[in-house]
């Protein structure tokens, strides 16, 4: 279905899925390996894309949710819980709400509505 929507140039290029469970728990593990306290690297991080992860994170939760409760309680259910623990662990409230300037849910929803990555900030700003 990836394939599908690309160009055909580019479709040989694709060779296992973008939006596979792997890559979707993959992209989550690298943002909070990068909000981590310690975690230090020269890639390029702008806010933007702190805004796109979080919205990935959303996905996730959804499809999670769409899984049979054996997967949801089992390890995949396990390892979301732990990536989150540990986000939160990486990162402060922010009930200021100091980077809606920045990063807005990409969907219009109550405040109430969003996940707790939507209202928490990192320790340090990787995009600095």
């Amino acid at each position: 279905m990836e394939r599908s929507r690309v160009a055909p140039e580019l479709r040989e290029r694709i060779t296992s899925p973008v939006y596979s469970v792997q890559e979707r728990f993959a992209s989550w593990e690298r943002v909070v390996r990068r909000m981590e306290p310690g975690w230090a690297s020269d890639d390029f991080y702008p806010i933007s894309a702190y805004a796109n992860d979080l919205d990935s994170r959303d996905s996730l939760g959804q499809l999670m949710n769409t899984q049979l409760a054996e997967a949801r309680e089992g390890i995949l259910g396990r390892l979301l819980s732990q990536l989150d623990e540990r986000f939160v662990g990486a990162t402060v409230p922010d009930p200021e709400h100091s980077l809606r300037a920045w990063v807005r849910p990409d969907r219009v929803r109550p405040e109430t509505e969003l996940g707790v990555w939507w209202k928490r900030r990192p320790l340090r700003d990787p995009w600095d």
